[in-house]
């Protein structure tokens, strides 16, 4: 009988040992590594503000105080046209906010955006994002539209340099 037991420990312990082998063998499980990787990569992706590539070359400044897009009426000017720049009611060249060639139409369309800005949104600043490529005369015509509405602040968007 105390054959039969010394021989069951033996086997009980040599099983032991086995199973330690076969544990020290495994490789490691690296499942949570990848989580964090991930949990990181989708941080970084949420934290981080893409560079969007305006439609129209801005000028570039030195000095200036930052505006708000949110708070402001935009207005943006291509160097397309032949005869005069076309002006958008929008940020960047969407056909849909194309105002018509008319300069005396524009006029008014861009005084009733920015009046309407004004009263319905509480947007006091006007920011005119010009091509660089434009014409100053096609600028001073949007900014005297612009002026004629009591109480408006005119920015002219930039690039910010070195």
């Amino acid at each position: 009988m105390s054959d039969s037991l010394v021989h069951a420990d033996d086997l009980f312990r040599a099983n032991l040992l086995r199973r330690r082998n076969r544990r020290d063998d495994a490789e490691m499980d690296i499942t949570p590594m990848i989580d964090i990787t991930f949990l990181l990569l989708i941080f970084f992706l949420v934290c981080s503000t893409p560079d969007q590539k305006s439609a129209i070359e801005l000028p570039s400044a030195k000095h200036g105080k930052g505006v708000g897009q949110r708070n402001s009426v935009i207005i943006t000017l291509s160097d397309e046209g032949v005869d005069s720049a076309p002006v958008y009611l929008a940020d960047g060249k969407i056909e849909t906010e194309r105002l018509v060639d008319d300069l005396e139409q524009q006029r008014a369309l861009i005084q009733a955006a920015v009046e309407k800005g004004r009263r319905e949104e509480g947007k006091e600043d006007v920011l005119i994002k010009a091509d660089r490529n434009v014409a100053s005369r096609e600028v001073a015509r949007v900014i005297r539209a612009v002026s004629a509405v009591e109480g408006s602040k005119i920015h002219l968007a930039v690039i910010e340099s070195d």
